[in-house]
This record gives C-alpha cells, sequence and structure tokens, in this order.
C-alpha cells in the first residue's frame, strides 16, 4: 500500500501545556492570548474551519495485506463495488486444498474478501450462488477442495437518503473508509425531524460510484455517531471488511477517541474516572440517564482538567466506552454539566451572559482525537481536530477576570 502523510495543520490552542508544546506564536504569526481587546483580532485572523490532520502513523511501509490467490476465470475482482446503478457482477471462485470441510461462506469470505461473511450469508440464502450441484442455500454446507463455485452479486439497492452537495472537510481518504471533521450543527444521519440535509445525504454525493454495498444497500457505513450539536471527527465505512473491522475495535473498546469541554466549576479532583450504566430517561425520551447496574448499557469516562477557567474548566475526557450523550450525562452527574448543554446542562450569572454574549448555542464539546487500526492495512492511525473558532472564543472571554 502507498504511505499516506498529511501536512499538519496548525490547532487552535489556548496555552502551550493544552498543545503539547506547539509554538502557537510561530504558526499562527501571533499572540497567545485571545481574551480582550485581543479577541477580535483573533477572529479575523483565523480561519472559521480549520481542517484536522493525521499526527501519527508508521513511515516505513506496513506489511502488504495478504490475498488469497483465486482461481477464477474472470480478472482480478478487487474492482468490486456497490455504486447505485451498477449491472450485477459474477465472481467464479475454486476452493483450494487448506478449505476442506469449511463452512461454504467461511470459504467464499476468504475468496471474495471484498464481500463481508455476512453478507455472503444473504446471497447464499437468497439463491445467488451456485455450485457443483446448483444453487447451494446453505450457508453451513461444508465445501471440498476443487468444487467450483459461483457468486452472483446483484447491484445495491438504492438507499432511501437522496445524495445532496454538502460541504464536507474531509481528513484522510482510501478505498476503505474514509475521516471525516463533522462541524457543529450538521445531524449525522437522517431521522424524524431531520430527514435530509444530513452527513449521510452528503456523504451519498461525495462517494458516488464508490459506495459499500453493506447489508445490500448502497449507503456509506456509519460506524458510530457523534451528536448533532458536537463537532470533530468520525470514520465512516465505504467497504463492509472495512465496516467489520472497524466495528470490531468499537466493540472492544479500542478506538482512542479524546474530546475537549468545557464545563462549569473546576472539578476537585482535577482527574478521575466516572462509570455509571446509560439508559433512556423515563421522564423523557430525548434524554439520557444513568441507571441501576444491569438496566442499562455500561459506560466509562475518564477526565482531566486541563485549564481552570473564570467558575468553569476546559478539560479533556477520554472513552473507555461510547454511549449516546455519555460525556454530557457523566459530566453532569459530578456537578459539572457542559455550558451551553440545552439538556443537561447549567449556565448561571456571568456564564449565561457570556453565552449570550458570544451567541454561544450548543454543548461546548469537541471530538478532537481519534485513533484506531486501519481495518485493511492494519496501519495504525491517529487523527487530530483543531478547537473550532466558537469554543476558542468561550475559552477565551471565561479567561478574562471581570472584577479587574
Amino acid at each position: 500500500m502507498a504511505d499516506h502523510c498529511l501536512a499538519a495543520a496548525p490547532r487552535l490552542a489556548v496555552d502551550a501545556e493544552q498543545r503539547r508544546g506547539i509554538d502557537l506564536e510561530r504558526s499562527f504569526g501571533m499572540h497567545r492570548d485571545v481574551s480582550g481587546r485581543n479577541r477580535a483580532r483573533h477572529r479575523a485572523e483565523l480561519p472559521q474551519q480549520q481542517p484536522a490532520r493525521l499526527v501519527r502513523m508508521p513511515v516505513a511501509r506496513i506489511g502488504e495485506h495478504r490475498r488469497r490467490r483465486l482461481a477464477c476465470n474472470r480478472p482480478p475482482h478487487d474492482h468490486i463495488g456497490y455504486g447505485m446503478g451498477d449491472e450485477k457482477s459474477i465472481v467464479c471462485v475454486d476452493v483450494d486444498g487448506g478449505m476442506a470441510g469449511w463452512r461454504l461462506d467461511r470459504a467464499l469470505a476468504a475468496l471474495v474478501p471484498t464481500l463481508s461473511r455476512e453478507r455472503l450469508k444473504g446471497l447464499i440464502s437468497n439463491g445467488d450462488v451456485a455450485g457443483p450441484a446448483g444453487l447451494s442455500r446453505d450457508p453451513a454446507k461444508k465445501v471440498a477442495p476443487g468444487e467450483a463455485f459461483t457468486v452472483t452479486i446483484p447491484p445495491a439497492r438504492p438507499s432511501h437518503s437522496q445524495a445532496q452537495d454538502i460541504p464536507l472537510v474531509v481528513v484522510f481518504e482510501d478505498d476503505h473508509l474514509l475521516i471525516v471533521d463533522k462541524p457543529a450543527g450538521l445531524v449525522v444521519h437522517p431521522a424524524a425531524g431531520n430527514l435530509d440535509g444530513t452527513l449521510v445525504n452528503a456523504l451519498l454525493h461525495h462517494c458516488a460510484g464508490k459506495l459499500s454495498g453493506i447489508g445490500g444497500v448502497a449507503r456509506p457505513g456509519i460506524v458510530h455517531r457523534i451528536d448533532k450539536d458536537t463537532s470533530g471527527l468520525l470514520v465512516v465505512a465505504k467497504t463492509d471488511p472495512a465496516h467489520e473491522g472497524l466495528s470490531r475495535q468499537f466493540a472492544a473498546h479500542s478506538v482512542e477517541r479524546v474530546y475537549t469541554a468545557i464545563v462549569a466549576g473546576v472539578p476537585a479532583p482535577s482527574a478521575g474516572r466516572i462509570e455509571g450504566a446509560l439508559a433512556r430517561s423515563s421522564a423523557n425520551r430525548q434524554k439520557m440517564a444513568i441507571v441501576a447496574d444491569g438496566r442499562g448499557k455500561h459506560a466509562v469516562t475518564h477526565f482531566r482538567t486541563v485549564k481552570p477557567l473564570l467558575k468553569a474548566a476546559q478539560i479533556e475526557c477520554r472513552l473507555e466506552t461510547g454511549r449516546t450523550h455519555q460525556i454530557r450525562v457523566h459530566m453532569a452527574s459530578i456537578g459539572h454539566p457542559l455550558l451551553g448543554d440545552p439538556f443537561y446542562g447549567g449556565a448561571k450569572g456571568n456564564q449565561r451572559a457570556v453565552l449570550d454574549e458570544l451567541n454561544f448555542r450548543r454543548q461546548a464539546l469537541h471530538a478532537a482525537t481519534l485513533g484506531f487500526i486501519h481495518p485493511i492495512t492494519q496501519a495504525k492511525l491517529s487523527f487530530a481536530s483543531a478547537l473550532p473558532v466558537d469554543i476558542v472564543d468561550l475559552i477565551g472571554r471565561l479567561s478574562v477576570d471581570d472584577s479587574k
């Protein structure tokens, strides 16, 4: 595989500790102070949308992804895709000696690695796989060396969502996945009240002709989500194997996810671990609540204070699990809700005045770091996203002591 290296973008930082020694003056050519009379100048100088950057990836080539050589009577089928409107594809494969006694779905998954095992089970059950004795409808059928099978792959059904030309900040993209830096206000997936204008609609346009057929439907693979009014990084799968590989990492809690948040009050102690199962609130189904163990989904958040502010703090949260509204509920549960959060937050006195002054109308939460193992190449990837301007302004304003 070719090595990918993205140019590092300057990060919107408030202090040197937060950005681990990055020389901000040299990067931006300006003073570090973002408060008081300098704040307007900073806002004018900073771009409204900062791209995220790839911050860590091995320079040396990783071992090539090894794939079993196929005994096919057609050209190599690495190209098989699921663009809407494609003609059906036919793949012919021969079972080799090392697969004696394997289940049919397992053998085909090894011979046609562009299709997931679950997708192949569906094709077998639907009568799209033929063997020496005709159609093979049993995924558990045992195969023998030398047997030839033909897999017919119908074109993916069109997604109900429509492709829309919505601008996206794509940080990284290859044939298997892409990383998007989502702005606040963009819904990830169509749902009641947000049937279009979502990230999925934008991805359908961006990936036109290069979509995976996850479940037989032409759609991008949303592996995880972040809330509408949370900004930052998320990964999208373009192929079945990438989707399954990423999903396994999320299920194993091995994906690195670090968020920056601005909370009310200064946590004491300055760092800690919050554990509390989450489920839908019985009082308000739009909200999540901490419930007794066994009733909800296990959830763990690790936090540390990055910078104390005026009756507030900038914190870093690392997710051990990833549940709906997890950081928002957990921080509120220890008395430090996110500023601007309409469900769980609370701004009082001066904080409310600051939010109104800045017209800050969302929870102060940003998905700043995302790291995982590439599900196909096995390269270790890590991405970082600069703080958006509205959160930088909020930090700067809460760093000003109005009493002086």
